[in-house]
């Protein structure tokens, strides 16, 4: 009897347990674009990675002095331009078969006969192969070649070089991290809130910007482009030195309209700002005074995977808010992530209900100072970034301002 308690006490613990994540980005950049830089002060591998911006540069600035949205901006392409992703499965990464007009409007049956040889079997048609594919292929996806730069991101190939240009976003990340550095990786509600920021630059123009675990820094970096201040904040100084070498490396995109990004320590578990000069990242008083006095727009991108961060995000942008001398509009993507669990045995989104609760809990409060209001924001703006926009993406809208 004893034997068989003992078992039944064995069954119920948790029997796989691992807390090692990696970010969907970057499983979909080729092997050949992870480019190993350096090591972080934990002993990491950091990778530096390009993200393609589908804009014309020459258009964008045309319209930033005419004052026209980036909508009027020519987009070259909308969709993940990975060859190999698309031809693996058929379909492009928005899901559209790649069928010409006229086979689209044909009858399926039709479809089917025609690939049919003449004893009934299927007849596969072979893509044929393009020149650069029979020179060079990629290596598997399961297996990652990094390229190491041995003396640093300066020293890029001849090749390398011609790639590094206004188009581009370079951002330094690591992989596959344990779940307390996830911010050290890249995100999509990150790419989903920088599509935003670009569609609607006027809302952003001239403003200054606060963003709340801003991780690599990507959201913030693309905000400075039309913003003229962004304080980018997270927590950790291995995380946030990693975020100031990317404002550094991607200098060329902000300078045009002189946006200003200060990377700066923001810890949500603590109600007052780092003032200590003999900290890392940490606030001057004018810094602060600025930030209260001026902030209109604060934002957060993908960091809704933990109940506790939530809830502190949610504590945080009420203090915040409750301490500013204007109105705000805060700006939250999520992805909505569905996971199989043993407490349920059903498939659930536990992170992204809480999190839904906690919007509208912020939007019933009544304390006599501060009024919140909630809106979905529909995720049929442009795509100017190189990523796979999924469905499960979200962009929420909260506008914050004092009860009149």
């Amino acid at each position: 009897m004893m034997v068989d308690l003992e078992e039944e006490e064995v069954m119920e613990e948790i029997t796989f347990k691992s807390d090692t994540v990696l970010s969907d980005v970057h499983l979909n950049i080729p092997n050949r674009r992870h480019l190993m830089v350096r090591l972080n002060a934990v002993g990491q591998p950091v990778f530096l990675s390009q993200f393609k911006l589908l804009w014309n540069r020459d258009s964008w600035q045309d319209t930033q002095v005419k004052g026209k949205k980036p909508k009027d901006v020519h987009i070259k392409n909308t969709v993940h331009d990975d060859r190999s992703i698309q031809d693996s499965c058929g379909k492009n990464s928005n899901g559209v078969d790649f069928l010409n007009k006229n086979e689209s409007q044909t009858c399926p049956c039709m479809r089917i006969e025609a690939l049919l040889d003449n004893d009934g079997d299927l007849d596969v048609v072979r893509r044929p192969q393009v020149s650069s594919e029979t020179k060079q292929k990629e290596p598997s996806r399961n297996k990652i070649h990094p390229k190491i730069l041995t003396q640093g991101a300066q020293n890029y190939s001849n090749e390398e070089q011609e790639n590094i240009h206004h188009s581009t976003v370079k951002i330094e990340h690591t992989m596959a991290t344990p779940l307390e550095d996830v911010g050290k990786q890249v995100w999509r509600g990150a790419f989903l809130l920088a599509d935003y920021i670009l569609f609607q630059c006027d809302l952003f123009k001239s403003c200054t910007v606060l963003e709340l675990g801003a991780g690599t820094g990507i959201a913030s970096i693309i905000a400075a482009t039309v913003a003229k201040t962004v304080y980018c904040t997270d927590v950790g100084e291995d995380l946030l030195t990693m975020c100031e070498r990317n404002v550094v490396l991607n200098r060329n995109l902000t300078t045009t309209e002189g946006g200003t990004i200060k990377v700066k320590e923001l810890d949500w578990l603590k109600d007052d700002l780092c003032t200590d000069p003999q900290v890392p990242f940490s606030w001057s008083e004018e810094e602060i005074s600025n930030l209260y006095a001026h902030t209109t727009i604060i934002m957060a991108a993908d960091v809704f995977y933990d109940d506790d961060i939530t809830d502190a995000l949610f504590k945080t942008l009420y203090r915040i808010t409750h301490n500013l001398k204007n109105a705000c509009t805060i700006y939250l993507s999520i992805e909505k992530r569905l996971n199989f669990t043993l407490r349920h045995l059903d498939i659930t989104c536990e992170a992204y209900n809480h999190f839904r609760f906690s919007l509208n809990d912020l939007e019933k409060l009544r304390d006599g100072k501060m009024k919140f209001i909630v809106e979905p924001i529909e995720a049929t703006f442009p795509q100017f970034l190189v990523y796979e926009r999924i469905e499960q993406l979200e962009l929420w809208k909260i506008v914050a301002a004092p009860v009149s």
